[in-house]
């Protein structure tokens, strides 16, 4: 197989913020043209679960959106925080602020990437079981959600029904799905 890899020769920050960093990099490709100039956005890591109740229903949130300036459906999740030993606990710790649920089991579903060829992050994703209501909500300052627990069958009437927009959720709860044997290739 051919080897596709770029080298950064030079990289320039144009913007830096605690959660979003501009970079420009100047690159040469293996047949050794020049890429100039190739933009990339940094971001922190990210975390998301399909969270089950320990009477079977899934968790969803509702939040507004500036970026679409719209209201929509989500699975629990966010960034990763320094202080967070691993990628499950910092799960744990984003559903236990955003919905005030405990879970008695993760699994790792692996992890994917908003846009590879501009986005340097990851998102780890898992599903979470056994979820106990145990405290309320401790949210972040620019958040407001609203918890709605549904069925399995309601869950994948919202899919169908494309409800639920944000595309990295879609492929965390799709392999979830699979991994409780609710879907089938």
């Amino acid at each position: 197989m051919r080897d596709l890899k770029w080298k950064t020769l030079k990289s320039e920050y144009l913007f830096k913020d605690m959660w979003f960093t501009v970079r420009k990099d100047t690159c040469e490709r293996p047949d050794g043209k020049l890429v100039t100039p190739y933009y990339v956005y940094e971001f922190p890591t990210w975390v998301t679960a399909v969270a089950l109740t320990e009477d079977g229903k899934i968790i969803l949130e509702r939040q507004y959106r500036q970026g679409l300036g719209e209201t929509h459906l989500e699975i629990p999740g966010g960034c990763v925080d320094d202080t967070d030993k691993n990628y499950e606990e910092a799960i744990a710790r984003e559903l236990l602020e955003e919905t005030g649920y405990a879970f008695t089991h993760y699994e790792y579903l692996g992890k994917t990437s908003a846009n590879p060829s501009t986005n340097n992050n990851w998102m780890h994703m898992y599903l979470a079981t056994g979820g106990k209501k145990v405290k309320d909500q401790e949210f972040d300052d620019n958040e407001d959600i609203d918890i709605h627990l549904v069925s399995m069958e309601e869950l994948k009437q919202l899919l169908r029904d494309n409800q639920i927009v944000q595309s990295m959720h879609v492929t965390a709860i799709m392999y979830a799905l699979s991994k409780l044997g609710e879907l089938r290739f």
